[in-house]
């Protein structure tokens, strides 16, 4: 009879945060390990005609930007006087206030009246303060103020938040985050600077108040479209296309070349792109713990 005592190996289990069990390597499994493992269990899979439309939001902004630097360089070329611009800028206005009237539902007369009121100020610390815009930049030369502008333009539409989560969220206004007061400090920095060049008071006027009311309220007004019917979101965003490229053909028709180019990359190659790529996307979920990276950043 053997005086050894028989010793009788532990059943492996699972510790999460045990340390070693005796017996067992710390990296041990077994052979039922992988066979709760799931596979690209959160991915989800995307249409073509969902990520096309997703894709209108940007093309829509970037004819209103265009559209903004074709009322700039009409101005600059003397096709715009001033009464025209102010005329525009009217126009805008009421069409905004329309927009707001038919798309907010819980839009009270207190939250009107604010809003005129702060446009009154705003337009009135504008009117006194376009002297100051029109002498601003004299004795920096066109060449460097034109290439400084296309490039905040550049940056403002690089920045720009497409999606509107910074505009509202639940209902209530939300505070911008970095990039969107970068863009929209590049935007506002480019309209002083083509302000800088036209020849008369009024014209600075005009030219910085139809700006502004772009920058600052295009983004809050298309929301307000989105929000209340993705058809109509949809219908604004077409003819803003047609309307930009009309007048990209009128002013050059090698301008309406690239930016439909434009057009059809951002909508149309884009979203293919985004598409197929998912094919390559492989998300593995088990038994293991996890590493999960929380960013919780707090003033």
């Amino acid at each position: 009879m053997d005086g050894g005592i028989s010793e009788t190996r532990p059943k492996w289990r699972k510790v999460a945060y045990g340390g070693m069990q005796p017996g067992f390597d710390d990296n041990h499994t077994d052979d039922l390990f992988l066979e709760d493992m799931v596979m690209n269990a959160n991915v989800v899979k995307s249409e073509l005609l969902k990520v096309m439309q997703d894709s209108v939001s940007i093309s829509q902004y970037l004819c209103i930007v265009t559209l903004v630097g074709l009322v700039w360089t009409y101005t600059l070329q003397s096709n715009l006087d001033e009464n025209s611009l102010l005329l525009l800028d009217a126009t805008l206005l009421g069409l905004g206030f329309l927009v707001l009237l038919l798309t907010e539902e819980m839009l009270s007369l207190n939250q009107l009246t604010y809003y005129i009121l702060n446009i009154a100020f705003f337009a009135t610390g504008l009117y006194v303060l376009a002297p100051i815009y029109q002498t601003l930049t004299r004795s920096i030369s066109s060449d460097s103020i034109w290439a400084v502008t296309v490039s905040l333009i550049i940056l403002h539409l690089f920045l720009h938040d497409y999606s509107g989560s910074t505009v509202r969220a639940s209902g209530a206004l939300k505070v911008p985050n970095l990039t969107s007061f970068v863009s929209l400090n590049a935007s506002i920095v480019a309209s002083v600077f083509v302000a800088s060049r036209l020849p008369s008071r009024l014209h600075v006027y005009a030219v910085m108040l139809f700006s502004l009311q772009v920058f600052l309220f295009a983004p809050f007004v298309t929301y307000c479209i989105k929000k209340y019917s993705s058809r109509l979101h949809l219908m604004v965003s077409f003819v803003l296309m047609a309307a930009t490229l009309a007048l990209l053909y009128r002013l050059h028709p090698q301008l309406f070349v690239l930016f439909l180019g434009l057009l059809v990359f951002v909508s149309v190659v884009c979203p293919y792109w985004l598409i197929r790529i998912q094919e390559y996307k492989f998300e593995i979920n088990g038994p293991w713990d996890e590493a999960k990276l929380c960013f919780n950043i707090t003033d």
